[in-house]
């Protein structure tokens, strides 16, 4: 019977509100895949028809995640850090595959040219789900380490 309540509380903590679903599924749709790869863009986007707001045009710039939905979703919690409104910055970096349009106006012919990068996302959050990707930032541990060191050196 404990057992039961247990199972119990942990579903009702971890349900998704039903108005959160519908956006929830659209950014993994949109943003996260573990098995992409630059060569894909052009055939993931396409597939999975990824436009330009409500239309039928094709987006100028798409960004995928490689990650799991459990790894972006932490970003919303302890993996993220508040940035006001409901934006939550990762405190770790992610891989991400950023895809370009090359050519095309309209899908199903839109190409896309991909560069894979490493940075830390902004994602918006509704009651603890990742629903809308925001940007991502480009961290440079070379010059935090550079000026780490200045730092001390003049302190010191």
């Amino acid at each position: 019977m404990c057992l039961l309540l247990a199972l119990s509380a942990t579903l009702l903590v971890d349900a998704q509100p039903a108005d959160v679903m519908r956006r929830y599924k659209h950014f993994l749709t949109q943003h996260v895949y573990g098995g992409m790869n630059t060569n894909k863009c052009s055939k993931v986007i396409n597939q999975r028809h990824i436009t330009e707001g409500n239309t039928n045009n094709c987006k100028e710039i798409n960004t995928f995640i490689l990650a799991t939905h459990e790894q972006v979703r932490a970003v919303c919690s302890d993996g993220g850090i508040p940035k006001g409104r409901n934006l939550y910055e990762s405190t770790k970096r992610f891989p991400l595959v950023i895809c370009k349009l090359k050519k095309g106006v309209r899908c199903p012919k839109c190409k896309y040219n991909g560069k894979r990068s490493t940075r830390t996302i902004i994602v918006a959050c509704d009651r603890g789900w990742p629903v809308h990707f925001e940007d991502s930032k480009i961290v440079l541990d070379l010059f935090k380490g550079i000026f780490q060191r200045a730092l001390m050196m003049l302190s010191g």
